[in-house]
């Protein structure tokens, strides 16, 4: 890879002080941004570290003289210098006066886009996803160059905020042979790109900073017209997105779809799920994980599909050493064992807990419980080389699970004699949340629908007295009847274990508490944790009573399910929005 950074124009602008000390330093190359504030100590940042430039704080004249060497600031308060790549940023008070800049070196880095040039070619739509830092803007300028310079294609870049092309009319050259149309305020970036469609019919439209819905609603109308879309959007993951209202559009949009019975019991799912809406915007995203790493979803809408269903995508990971070599890997759509999922079914491998948090519960991650430790994404594996070894690989897997599986259930007997496993016939009770204990606890129970297959009936004990004709049912076919006082996860996690006679674990263990998680929200997530924290740092060690933060009343509902799960009191007091928990000792 090249670069060039005209990084003596830069540094040209800087107060002279300061622009001595970044001319000597020794990592001035790997310079990120400059950053002076109003009587603070002007900053130099880089890859590694960040570092003060000088001893005393900035003053307005310094902020002026740099103010004068800039060109104009825009209505995103950006400013850029002319045949540069650079980027100027302010900050003002309340009465609009400039009290800071961050100065951020633009570079051009040529040979970034290695790691995607075919997927470039291929005339699909590209969206490009990741943290601020992380290459975003010279990776979109860099594939506006390939496909006007190499492909020979029609390509207009939107530059919002001259941040792609550099700052004044004439672009720099590090676009090529793109052309680039220039948009006087953020908030008439849509126009301009549906001005450059009908005005200059391009072939490919590259887009930085893709953020509001109609910039989303734009970037569709563009596709739809037969024109090749590269841009950026905020966000890290295409989950952010499918989260995001205002800009799911790009990956298709989610909407509600009530299934029918057949199909709901098809899929095993609830009758209302989420399906995608249309086709998505991109056909391909990029997911910008570190320079030299990215996560390639070749199909949007199967990935977006995928997540809406629970299952882990099967993305690319893609990786490129110094010697410019690109790795291609597929991780793996298998989830281990002690694997957890986030809300959208992604997979992660549970690394070991740090010693001294040995006697804690694992901390919660969306969808389950995650270990205290770090949090390790499933390693990834090369390709099968052929089909013949790809399905020896399955059968060995297959194999290897129904092992697994005989040896679970190699018990002698239930606790009344029954063959294990034990046949269930519920009546009242939740049997969504009846299959979700037995599968998460892996528990030797199977649920039936015909009562005499069943060695037992579990029931709500409000149910059983009012329904004289099931007691005669139960007592005609010699069922027994096992009752629980409510339709909460700690009863039926309880009574089922009673059913097996198995012991009461002191502490419950990731996979119980992973069944109090809902929707999966950060808000759900964060009481969870709070109260899990509470009760067992607190509550149990020290006997002291807790107060818990203001939350809903369906997360306040969870809170005090979990708080039941230890066996523990917990009440609801406070006006609303403020109404808490209290957590009570045993």
């Amino acid at each position: 890879m090249t670069k060039t950074d005209d990084l003596q124009k830069l540094l040209d602008i800087l107060p002279l002080d300061i622009k001595n000390v970044l001319e000597q330093h020794p990592q001035r190359d790997s310079l990120i941004e400059v950053v002076m504030d109003l009587g603070r100590r002007p900053e130099a940042r880089f890859p590694d570290r960040a570092e003060y430039l000088a001893e005393s704080g900035i003053s307005h004249d310094q902020i002026r003289y740099s103010i004068q060497r800039v060109g104009h600031f825009g209505g995103d308060n950006r400013a850029g210098l002319a045949q540069t790549l650079h980027r100027i940023s302010a900050i003002r008070n309340r009465a609009g006066d400039i009290i800071g800049l961050t100065c951020r070196v633009g570079r051009a880095v040529f040979g970034t886009i290695g790691m995607i040039h075919d997927l470039v070619e291929t005339g699909q739509s590209i969206l490009l996803l990741g943290r601020p830092g992380v290459g975003k803007t010279t990776a979109l300028r860099e594939i506006a160059r390939v496909l006007a310079d190499d492909l020979n294609k029609r390509v207009v870049i939107i530059d919002t905020s001259n941040e792609i092309a550099g700052d004044g009319d004439v672009p720099h050259p590090a676009i090529g042979r793109a052309r680039r149309m220039q948009v006087s305020r953020p908030e008439f970036q849509h126009q301009v790109m549906i001005e450059a469609v009908e005005n200059h019919m391009p072939e490919v439209i590259v887009i930085d900073e893709i953020g509001t819905e109609l910039e989303a609603l734009a970037a569709r109308t563009i596709a739809e017209r037969g024109v090749q879309l590269v841009g950026t959007a905020h966000g890290n993951q295409i989950e952010n997105l499918i989260k995001n209202p205002t800009l799911s559009d790009l990956v298709g949009g989610i909407q509600s779809v009530t299934l029918g019975d057949d199909e709901a019991r098809r899929r095993r799912t609830q009758k209302t799920v989420l399906e995608r809406k249309a086709p998505p915007t991109f056909e391909i995203a990029v997911e910008m994980l570190e320079r030299q790493r990215w996560t390639i979803h070749e199909s949007v809408a199967d990935t977006v599909d995928a997540l809406l269903r629970g299952r882990i995508p099967n993305p690319q990971l893609r990786t490129v050493d110094a010697d410019g070599k690109v790795t291609i890997v597929r991780q793996s759509p298998t989830p281990l064992r002690g694997v957890g999922k986030d809300g959208f079914g992604r997979g992660y491998e549970v690394g070991p807990r740090q010693e001294e948090e040995s006697k804690l519960s694992p901390t919660m991650t969306v969808g389950g419980w995650r270990s205290t430790g770090r949090m390790i994404p499933l390693a990834a594996v090369p390709e099968p080389a052929t089909r013949e070894q790809e399905f020896e690989r399955l059968l060995d897997e297959s194999l290897a699970r129904s092992d697994r599986f005989n040896s679970d259930l190699a018990v002698n007997a239930g606790p009344n004699g029954e063959d294990l496993p034990l046949h269930i016939y519920p009546y009242g009770v939740s049997r969504h949340q009846l299959e979700q204990a037995i599968q998460v606890l892996s528990l030797p129970v199977v649920l039936t629908k015909d009562i005499d297959s069943a060695d037992a009936i579990l029931a709500l004990r409000s149910h059983v007295k009012n329904q004289s004709k099931l007691r005669h049912v139960a007592k005609a076919r010699h069922v027994p009847i096992h009752t629980l006082k409510s339709n909460t996860i700690p009863q039926i996690i309880r009574t089922l274990r009673r059913l097996l006679d198995m012991d009461e674990p002191v502490v419950p263990d990731e996979r119980e508490l992973s069944l109090f998680i809902q929707n999966g929200s950060e808000d759900e997530l964060d009481a969870l944790e709070e109260a899990r924290l509470a009760v067992e740092q607190i509550v149990i060690p020290k006997g002291q009573p807790v107060e818990l933060l203001p939350r809903s009343a369906k997360v306040r509902k969870m809170q005090h399910e979990l708080v039941e799960h230890y066996r523990l009191k917990s009440d609801s007091f406070g006006d609303e929005p403020n109404r808490r928990l209290r957590i009570y000792p045993a």
